[in-house]
């Protein structure tokens, strides 16, 4: 993995995101590498190489979270913050040791258990969500589609321990693609550990061509599913009418073949 360390301007970004007003990158890049990963258009402004095998490092980052911003901000859009590199380097933490906790309004997600280790910081902001990624991939296709990222039961788990500390959770349920993303069993099992949930489908153009690819040759079931948009139509009202008949507490919910809502 290449590391590329630099100096931002800022690390507050302003974002068209329902509900955020800002986006925090400490890292751009991540080494989860994850196939369908959507920011991967970074690549286009980044002459580093193919997505996945570099991250950058915003090495000023802790001394520009000391910046007060008004509004809504979320930790992160092209990267993970507790990717595997965060281990080591402790960028996130140093991060979150500098920032408002009493007038931020922040939101962190992630795919990894790390952020466990930063509870004590965590619990001393007074307006604060953290939310997992849980798709309940069965383990060898999480395997093949997210292998550097924790598993899913050691999200579930983090989620657990979060709450117990008396932590706003949230679960995102993404990528959902049909065959694959296992939404009951999500549900099931982090009842009464989340406050709410977002749901987003695979956005197939973003997940690109070679993500598409992989669909085709090693999960067949699904991908006949989302080269057909009438078939993927049908999937998702069927999800939505699911979601509502369980009354799960969804505040968000992105299908990219249909309608989108957002609630507060």
């Amino acid at each position: 993995m290449k590391i590329i360390e630099k100096e931002a301007k800022s690390i507050y970004t302003r974002t068209k995101i329902p509900g955020i007003e800002y986006t925090i990158n400490q890292y751009v890049g991540c080494g989860h590498r994850c196939s369908y990963c959507y920011a991967r258009y970074m690549s286009r402004w980044k002459e580093y190489g193919q997505w996945g095998t570099w991250i950058e490092v915003k090495t000023n980052a802790p001394e520009l979270a000391r910046e007060k911003v008004n509004g809504e901000a979320s930790m992160s859009s092209v990267s993970d913050p507790y990717q595997p590199l965060e281990k080591e380097i402790m960028l996130t933490r140093r991060v979150l040791e500098n920032m408002d906790k009493d007038n931020t309004k922040l939101s962190i997600l992630t795919k990894s258990n790390l952020i466990l280790r930063d509870i004590d910081i965590l619990k001393k902001f007074k307006n604060l969500n953290v939310g997992l990624t849980v798709n309940c991939f069965p383990e060898k296709v999480r395997k093949t589609l997210e292998p550097h990222a924790s598993s899913n039961e050691k999200r579930i788990k983090a989620l657990k321990k979060l709450n117990e500390e008396g932590i706003n959770t949230f679960c995102f349920i993404s990528p959902v693609i049909p065959k694959l993303t296992e939404v009951r069993k999500v549900l099931r099992k982090t009842k009464g550990i989340v406050n709410y949930y977002l749901i987003e489908v695979l956005n197939t153009r973003l997940g690109g061509e070679n993500f598409r690819e992989i669909l085709k040759e090693k999960f067949p079931e699904s991908y006949e599913y989302l080269k057909d948009r009438k078939k993927m139509e049908k999937f998702v009202e069927l999800l939505k009418d699911y979601l509502e008949d369980e009354k799960v507490p969804t505040a968000a919910f992105v299908s990219h073949f249909g309608e989108n809502y957002y609630r507060k």
